[in-house]
């Protein structure tokens, strides 16, 4: 690789739903009453839309304010860093049908809470980030 060039690359479209995919455990970021938080989640990818299960609370809740969101995964392998984020609106499945097909996704539960109500992120947009670790190019 030359001195100039960019150590850090922008993964394609696939790569990014590659990473996604892959990656059980991420970041959710959402904003209502003017408060920004972050909680972790377990989702799961399904024709480019993300999906994951939620008790009732303040995720739920802040969805309801104010459905945009932000998603996050990384992983860091063997001094290799690639991480992903999504951008777009999330809501609550409610008819029956959205929630008979959520029901037959490869969901599982990690935390042992009971988490009644299905969440669907649909993408905005999806971006991708990698690089190698290295020091200070100073």
């Amino acid at each position: 690789m030359s001195e100039n060039a960019n150590p850090v690359q922008t993964m394609d479209s696939q790569r990014v739903w590659e990473l996604l995919s892959e990656l059980p455990y991420g970041r959710l970021a959402v904003q209502a009453a003017g408060l920004v938080d972050i909680f972790p989640v377990n989702h799961v990818v399904s024709h480019r839309r993300l999906f994951f299960r939620t008790a009732q609370g303040t995720k739920l809740a802040s969805l309801v304010v104010n459905n945009h969101v932000a998603f996050e995964v990384d992983r860091v392998r063997d001094g290799h860093v690639e991480s992903a984020v999504v951008h777009g609106r999330a809501r609550r499945l409610e008819t029956r049908a959205e929630l008979e097909a959520a029901e037959q996704l490869p969901l599982q539960q990690w935390a042992p809470t009971e988490k009644f109500h299905f969440v669907v992120l649909e993408p905005d947009d999806a971006t991708g980030r990698e690089f190698t670790m290295g020091s200070d190019p100073a």
